[in-house]
């Protein structure tokens, strides 16, 4: 019974090693699989680490980008607010004297018409108290005489009424016959102009003035006019419509009127009043610039 007992330990012991082999193998297997599948997702985690990283800043590279561009847009707008304020001022400014002149200049034609109204009235009159008062032929042929005057002059005057008014009350001549008309009045000089070609000056009584261009299929021209040393653009300025503008210590305003436009070529008048007028004279020098 006592010479058993080895054996039978023996096999005991051979039969509990063969099983932890395989185990402790199984669980070196898992072990090395589960650092392996670490490792991966710990690789997987970097990348996307860094994508999200890399697309965090291409975002913020966009938005500073936008915002830099917004900044320079409203520093922009506001400059444009800025000029926009300042030329509504100067236009303000310019439209309270226009409007002035403007109310003097219609008060002025209003007593003009009622002056002229006056005057065909009361020659009027004398002629026909001289024809009931005179009774012999030739006092009656010197009064038919006077009678054709007074029908000329009356004629006249109503083709002048008729012409057309500028906006300062002023009648605006077309053509050359019609400067005659207005010279005839007496009230102000008119001196007349041609300039054919661009960018030459030439002296028209007071002033200097060069054509820059024209557009025959638009009939306008722009001007440059030099007064008093100052020189002023005119652009895209229509036939027979006045271009107004005063000297220093003068209440009444010059004006340059284009009766005519060609290619590079236009003619017209300068009027001044009686009061500021200068000989009348048109100098023939050009110069070119």
């Amino acid at each position: 019974m006592s010479e058993q007992d080895p054996q039978t330990t023996y096999v005991e012991t051979k039969s509990g090693s063969s099983w932890q082999l395989p185990a402790i193998i199984l669980l070196a297997l898992l072990a090395v699989g589960g650092l392996a599948l670490a490792w991966s997702n710990s690789s997987k985690l970097d990348a996307t680490k860094q994508a999200v990283t890399d697309q965090v800043k291409a975002v913020q590279t966009s938005v500073q980008s936008d915002m830099s561009t917004l900044k320079d847009r409203v520093a922009q707008d506001e400059k444009t607010n800025t000029d926009l304020q300042g030329d509504l001022k100067v236009v303000t400014d310019k439209l309270k004297i226009t409007q002035s002149q403007l109310k003097k200049a219609r008060a002025e034609a209003e007593q003009l018409n009622t002056d002229t109204t006056s005057k065909i009235t009361a020659l009027d009159t004398s002629v026909h108290q001289e024809l009931a008062t005179k009774a012999t032929s030739d006092d009656v042929k010197t009064v038919d005489t006077r009678v054709t005057q007074v029908d000329t002059n009356l004629n006249k005057t109503i083709g002048d009424l008729n012409m057309a008014r500028s906006e300062l009350g002023t009648l605006i001549a077309r053509n050359h016959d019609e400067i005659d008309v207005l010279r005839r009045q007496g009230e102000r000089d008119y001196i007349e102009f041609s300039i054919a070609g661009k960018n030459k000056s030439q002296k028209v009584g007071n002033i200097s003035v060069e054509l820059k261009g024209t557009n025959e299929k638009k009939n306008r021209a722009s001007l440059v006019l030099t007064v008093e040393d100052k020189t002023t653009e005119d652009k895209n300025r229509a036939v027979n419509q006045p271009l107004f503008f005063y000297l220093n210590g003068t209440h009444q305003p010059e004006e340059v009127v284009i009766n005519k436009i060609g290619k590079n070529q236009i003619s017209g008048y300068l009027s001044i009043p009686k009061a500021s007028a200068q000989p009348a004279t048109s100098a023939a020098s050009t110069s070119g610039k």
